[in-house]
C-alpha cells in the first residue's frame, strides 16, 4: 500500500508539471486554432534562461519565474505579432509548418548560446526529501508542484475572472460576433500566444530542475505534451489537466511495476486506446465536420 501511495504521489507532482505546460498550448489552439510546435522550445529556451539567472547571478529557479516569464511573455507577444499573425487567415497546415521551423530556429540559437552539452540546474533542495509516514516527496518535485498549482490558478482567474479573460473566450467561441462588439481579436491572439508561451516557461523552470536538458530536448517535450492535450481534448483547458494526471500517473506506474523502458511508451498506448473510443478526447467537443462524418 505504501509502495502505491508513494508512486502516486510521484506520478500527481509530475502531471503537474505536464498540465502547466500543456495548459498553453492548449490555449493557444482553443483561441487561434494554432498548433504551436514550437511549445517545447520555448520550454527548453525558458530552461535555460532559468540556468543562467541560477548560475551566474544565484538566484533560486522557483523565484526565477518572475523574471522569466514576463520576458518570455515580451518574446511571444513579439514572435507572435511579426511571424504568426501574417499567416492568422492561412491554413492550420502553414502554422505547423511555421512553428516547427520556429522551434528549429530557437534550437539553433540555444546551441550557439549555451552549447549542446547536457545541462542541470542543481539547487540545494534538489536531492532532499521529506519523508511522511515510510513515503518520501522529493522537495524538487513537491516545490514544483506546488508552482504548478499556483500559476495553473492564476491563469484561470485570469480567463474566468477578467475582462481579458472574457475577450479570450469571445474570441475563442465566435471571433466574428467579438470583432462585431469591438474586440479586437488580432490584439487577443497576440495577448493568447504570449500567455501561452509564458505557462511554457514557467514549466520550463521546473522541467530544468528536474531533468538534465540539451537544446534539442525540445522534441522529447512537444511529442508530451501534444500527446496530453490530444488526450484531454484540443483547446479544453479542464482536458488539458485531466489528460497530464493521466499522463503522468502512467508514466510512473508504467516505470515503477512494469519497466522504465516502457515508461515512455505506454502513456502514449493509453492516449491511443482512448482516441480509438473517443477521438475528440476526454472533453474535447466534436466539431461540426467530426459529426458529418460519423
Amino acid at each position: 500500500m505504501t509502495d502505491l501511495l508513494q508512486n502516486l504521489i510521484l506520478g500527481l507532482l509530475l502531471s503537474g508539471v505536464y498540465a502547466l505546460a500543456a495548459a498553453g498550448l492548449t490555449l493557444i489552439f482553443g483561441v487561434m486554432r494554432v498548433i504551436n510546435i514550437a511549445h517545447g522550445a520555448f520550454l527548453i529556451l525558458s530552461a535555460y534562461i532559468t540556468y543562467t539567472l541560477w548560475d551566474s547571478l544565484g538566484i533560486d529557479p522557483l523565484l526565477s519565474i518572475l523574471i522569466t516569464t514576463p520576458v518570455v511573455f515580451a518574446l511571444g507577444w513579439l514572435v507572435h505579432r511579426t511571424v504568426v499573425s501574417p499567416l492568422r487567415d492561412a491554413p492550420m497546415s502553414s502554422t505547423v509548418l511555421l512553428t516547427f521551423g520556429l522551434a528549429l530556429v530557437l534550437e539553433a540559437a540555444m546551441g550557439a548560446l549555451w552549447g549542446n552539452d547536457s545541462t542541470a540546474i542543481r539547487p540545494a533542495y534538489a536531492d532532499q526529501s521529506f519523508f511522511l509516514s515510510g513515503v518520501f516527496i522529493p522537495k524538487a518535485q513537491l516545490y514544483g508542484g506546488i508552482v504548478a498549482v499556483l500559476v495553473l490558478a492564476s491563469l484561470w482567474l485570469v480567463l474566468t475572472r477578467t475582462w481579458l479573460g472574457r475577450s479570450i473566450r469571445a474570441a475563442a467561441v465566435n471571433p466574428s460576433g467579438a470583432q462585431l462588439v469591438g474586440i479586437k481579436v488580432a490584439t487577443v491572439g497576440s495577448l493568447v500566444f504570449a500567455l501561452g508561451i509564458s505557462a511554457a516557461a514557467a514549466g520550463g523552470a521546473l522541467v530544468g530542475i528536474m531533468y538534465p536538458f540539451v537544446p534539442g530536448a525540445h522534441y522529447q517535450w512537444i511529442a508530451r505534451l501534444l500527446a496530453v492535450v490530444v488526450l484531454g481534448g484540443l483547446g479544453s483547458m479542464g482536458g488539458a489537466i485531466l489528460g497530464a494526471l493521466a499522463f503522468g500517473v502512467a508514466e510512473t506506474f508504467t516505470s515503477a511495476y512494469i519497466s522504465p523502458s516502457w515508461a515512455t511508451a505506454v502513456p502514449y498506448l493509453i492516449v491511443f486506446a482512448v482516441l480509438l473510443l473517443r477521438p475528440q478526447g476526454l472533453l474535447g467537443s466534436r466539431l461540426r465536420e467530426d459529426a458529418v462524418a460519423a
